[in-house]
């Protein structure tokens, strides 16, 4: 009995103080890990501040100056004027009437927020002009991607020359359409309005489709020049281009051209097709 009883009071030591022993041997682990953890990190931070080095500071404070001696400084000048001419079309067409050339280009002069724009289209069809018009533009941007011009345009090629004031606006709409809308004001009362948007869809960065689409409107008929109040002309184009460079690129197409309302009736009774589908072949370049 009395053997049982030193085993029992054993057993019962042994469960007091197992766990206090276990508790102690974690909390000095505990705070072996903290310690190297500690130490790690005072060494990287020690590492960090040795590796970098702060630059020695400017030997020449640069003070402040005019515009014109900082370009003189950086051979830089945001305000100088730059130019450039875009031959957006120089085309071969077979429209019913026979082979025609067509061309549209632009080409502008200025700053960033002041340009002078000159722009031109037309068609040439068996050497005579049959429809064509000049441009001369001031361009103004007034909001990011977006510029209003103002100038005059004439109008030349069959039937009498016109003359008009124009307004409008151009820029780059959501989803990347190029767009123009331009109204104009004729003597003897007459109005018109031309918009035009165009979409690049890159293939690659070389081959690339353009959609383009073209209305004409005019406010009251000019039977001289066989035109119709109302939606006078449209047309809808797809040319696919390669640029071989930047500034050189061959392409390939087609075009639908129609005429409608009253300027469709002068067509009809001048014996010409009101609508026309064409196969194109050109050449776009800039420089």
């Amino acid at each position: 009995m009395r053997r049982n009883n030193h085993f029992d009071c054993a057993a019962i030591a042994f469960l007091l103080v197992a766990p206090l022993s276990f508790a102690q041997e974690t909390d000095h682990k505990q705070h072996q890990l903290d310690a190297a953890t500690t130490q790690g990190a005072a060494t990287a931070a020690t590492s960090s501040e040795t590796e970098h080095v702060a630059p020695e500071p400017p030997e020449h404070v640069m003070g402040d100056m005019s515009y014109a001696d900082m370009v003189s400084a950086m051979q830089m000048d945001d305000t100088s004027p730059f130019g450039r001419v875009i031959l957006e079309q120089l085309e071969w067409r077979n429209t019913s009437a026979g082979d025609a050339a067509r061309w549209d280009v632009k080409a502008w002069y200025g700053g960033d927020y002041n340009r002078v724009f000159v722009k031109s289209h037309g068609e040439l069809v068996d050497d005579a002009i049959e429809d064509a018009s000049a441009e001369l533009l001031w361009d103004r941007i007034f909001a990011r991607w977006w510029s209003v011009q103002a100038g005059v345009r004439t109008d030349f090629g069959e039937g009498p020359e016109r003359t008009w004031a124009a307004v409008g606006v151009e820029g780059l709409a959501p989803y990347w359409f190029d767009v123009e809308a331009t109204f104009y004001v004729g003597d003897a009362g007459r109005t018109a309005l031309r918009f035009k948007a165009d979409y690049d869809l890159l293939f690659t960065q070389r081959l690339i489709l353009r959609t383009e689409l073209e209305a004409g409107f005019y406010g009251k008929d000019d039977p001289e020049r066989q035109l119709g109040s109302g939606l006078s002309s449209g047309e809808i184009a797809l040319r696919l281009r390669y640029e071989i460079r930047r500034e050189i690129a061959p392409y390939i197409g087609i075009s639908w051209h129609g005429k409608f309302a009253a300027t469709a009736d002068y067509a009809r009774a001048s014996g010409e097709d009101v609508s026309d589908a064409q196969a194109i072949a050109g050449l776009r370049i800039w420089f």
